[in-house]
């Protein structure tokens, strides 16, 4: 037979797409095409392949014309995920394998030049995309990208550590055997206990007003700017977060670890645990969104289900700050090519930290403030308004007086607080199937209000010229505070504490 098929798969922004790859086998002057809008780290399989076939003790074809051909021809393919399948197919294509069994599985990993399978980026993505389409296929993938691929429930996976391996499997007398030296099924890993975070809220003295939006924050899923002057307790704040957030679902564990798997990064030690991003402020719009070609992950999208963290946040390159206006209310971000568009999902949250003035003391008694006022409006200015109305809360750190901080108790710790986080977003997950900061259009329309929380909201926005993003906002966090005073009904209380929270023309950057 001088044809072969066989089935893979190539990464286009969070999608998977199935790859059909072709080889031919013909007489004629010896070469090796590629062909299939392949990128230079494909075209360099070329050698990859033939070394790896030659030294895995297996006859090369040198002698004829080979014609590998990745369909369709408009997908963009890169990395060395399609060695396995070229030299499988060429295998196949030369007689020394049968083709037939292979029809069920499909096939990626890169090969070294004496034959190994070196692992992939992505293992994780192509698995659940493999899942969702053709439940009954098979995969087979190197060892560390095949444990990432075993995640999703009942995913058909095998391992496989060299070339021969594969082979071994695959010919007649060995087809039967499910596990063997160098080739064994991926069993989908137990679940177990998420260890607790070493970093306990419990360990910020005082500070209750910013404790308390963290709260809240991590109840109703909104996003918090923290503002201070240095040494306040805003990063330690902002590094325990995560922390209140309720535990991770299956999908929302399989969702983020699938976009650190198309970056690259290691899955397995962080696996259920939501992620914190902290990027320096140096930063450019492309790290944080993503980009590249072909595109990648950005910060926002590897926070995805867990936490981005922006520290001195006016220090941020404008442009990268105004990108991340539109994530914040879809969740997710579209980053478009020439070609080809690739969306990856980005539902963070934000916590946001920053000083009030370049020395950072202002409003303080001790030191004493030392800015102009031209210089804190220039430096406050670099958050644009749109920003700071996708904010749901504004909270000041205050710089606490040595006696004040050595004396106050312990306040509640992580466990306690995530707790009631838990069981105020069981709340919202039964009422609606979605967290508070969600809620859209007759969605808010249907919260219940008593007479005087709805008046009051009425006046508030009337005396500050709200925007409707930030009258929603207000009632969305309002939501929050009523669920976790386990009340059905928003009340005048629940929506004062809200107020507090939104900037006012008086103090609002």
């Amino acid at each position: 037979m001088s044809f072969a098929s066989l089935q893979s798969r190539a990464l286009v922004g969070f999608q998977a797409l199935r790859v059909r790859v072709e080889v031919h086998l013909a007489n004629g002057l010896p070469s090796f095409t590629l062909v299939g809008l392949v990128d230079t780290e494909v075209r360099e399989a070329k050698e990859r392949v033939r070394c790896a076939i030659q030294n895995s003790g297996l006859n090369f074809p040198a002698n004829k014309r080979i014609t590998v051909n990745l369909a369709p021809a408009d997908l963009p393919k890169d990395s060395g995920r399609f060695d396995l399948p070229m030299a499988l197919g060429i295998l196949v294509a030369s007689g020394q394998l049968p083709g037939d069994p292979l029809a069920a599985y499909e096939f990626a990993g890169e090969l070294s030049l004496a034959g190994d399978l070196r692992p992939i980026r992505g293992g994780l993505a192509m698995s659940l995309a493999r899942h969702a389409e053709v439940p009954q296929l098979h995969w087979v993938l190197p060892p560390e990208s095949a444990e990432e691929a075993a995640l999703v429930p009942s995913a058909k996976v095998y391992k496989a550590l060299h070339l021969r391996d594969v082979v071994n499997h695959f010919t007649s007398h060995a087809q039967a055997s499910e596990s063997a030296p160098g080739w064994c099924r991926m069993a989908s890993p137990e679940a177990q206990a998420v260890a607790p975070d070493p970093l306990d809220l419990s360990d910020v003295k005082g500070q209750s007003l910013p404790k308390r939006a963290l709260e809240i924050a991590a109840a109703g899923g909104h996003s918090v700017l923290l503002m201070g002057s240095p040494g306040t307790g805003k990063s330690m704040l902002a590094q325990r977060f995560a922390g209140l957030l309720p535990p991770m679902t299956l999908e929302e564990g399989l969702a983020s670890a699938a976009v650190s798997s198309l970056a690259g990064r290691e899955i397995l030690s962080q696996w259920l645990r939501r992620p914190t991003r902290s990027p320096h402020h140096s930063a450019t719009a492309a790290a944080l969104i993503g980009g590249g070609s072909p595109p990648r992950p950005g910060e926002i999208s590897l926070a995805h289900h867990g936490v981005l963290f922006l520290d001195e946040l006016p220090e941020f390159p404008r442009a990268a700050l105004e990108a991340l206006r539109e994530p914040l209310e879809t969740g997710h971000i579209t980053i478009s090519r020439a070609a080809r568009q690739a969306e990856f999902p980005a539902q963070f949250q934000l916590i946001a930290a920053m000083n009030p003035c370049p020395c950072g003391y202002l409003g303080a008694t001790r030191p004493a403030c030392r800015c102009t006022p031209d210089q804190v409006a220039r430096y406050q200015g670099r958050l644009s308004g749109p920003l700071l109305d996708r904010i749901d809360l504004h909270v000041t750190v205050p710089l606490l007086p040595s006696e004040v901080l050595m004396k106050s108790p312990a306040g509640d710790s992580t466990a306690t607080v995530q707790r009631r986080c838990t069981l105020a977003r069981d709340r919202a997950l039964q009422r609606q199937g979605k967290p508070n900061r969600g809620l859209v259009g007759r969605e808010l329309d249907d919260l219940q209000l008593s007479p005087e929380a709805s008046q009051g909201l009425h006046q508030a926005a009337t005396r500050w010229a709200w925007s409707s993003r930030s009258t929603h906002r207000t009632l969305k966090v309002a939501r929050t505070i009523a669920d976790l005073a386990h009340s059905d009904v928003i009340t005048w209380t629940h929506l004062a504490e809200a107020l507090q929270y939104r900037p006012t023309p008086t103090h609002a950057a």
